[in-house]
């Protein structure tokens, strides 16, 4: 298991960077957007304890949405940890431009669930991140709008994580493309939509 990063103190307004996801027939779809060290590198997140990444995400949502809905009409992919879920934390009043990337670290509870429905009637869209057939996973399922798999996941658990994936008619995600021979076996395996290095990789943008 790797061990938890520090977790640095998180100031505000911080760069970010941003990935984009392609549908099928190449057109942009909408775009993840991941928070970065104050150098503009990779911040691994991840790793935090969950308040620094709660930190995290809210500086992501400022960023994007403090001064009013991003230009663009695409998607904002943004990933959430349990507190956005369960506390009613503060969310961009434009619902239907941001889903919310439910990172795997999250249990489900009941409190979880409930959230999870409320966000939904708000108009929120719900992705699941790193979709490995977890159990909490899967009990999150008939709430999620998209369900995001690593590519390479596939290849080691076979194309019935796919099926699982599409159980309740959320669009799938194929995550970490990374050249274009997994482009080809993602199309394959009836993937909805693809994100990864080959087709884009995540740019910092300039504040």
């Amino acid at each position: 298991m790797t061990a938890p990063v520090v977790s640095p103190a998180v100031p505000s307004r911080l760069p970010i960077a941003r990935q984009p996801i392609w549908t099928a027939d190449g057109q942009l779809f909408g775009n993840e957007f991941l928070y970065r060290s104050r150098d503009g590198l990779p911040a691994q997140v991840d790793r935090w304890h969950s308040d620094r990444q709660d930190v995290a995400t809210a500086s992501v949502l400022d960023v994007l949405f403090g001064d009013g809905p991003p230009a663009a009409t695409s998607f904002a992919f943004v990933n959430v940890t349990r507190s956005f879920l369960v506390d009613d934390r503060r969310l961009p009043a434009h619902a239907g431009r941001l889903v919310l990337e439910i990172v795997e670290s999250v249990t489900v509870d009941d409190e979880v669930l409930a959230g999870l429905q409320r966000l939904r009637s708000r108009g929120y869209r719900i992705a699941i991140d790193d979709f490995s057939a977890a159990p909490d996973q899967v009990a999150m399922m008939p709430y999620a709008d998209f369900v995001k798999i690593d590519c390479r996941d596939v290849h080691r658990q076979g194309a019935a994580l796919v099926e699982l994936g599409r159980r309740h008619g959320a669009m799938l995600v194929a995550e970490r493309v990374a050249d274009a021979a997994l482009v080809d076996e993602c199309r394959a395996w009836g993937f909805d939509l693809f994100q990864g290095d080959v087709l884009g990789p995540a740019i910092t943008l300039a504040l």
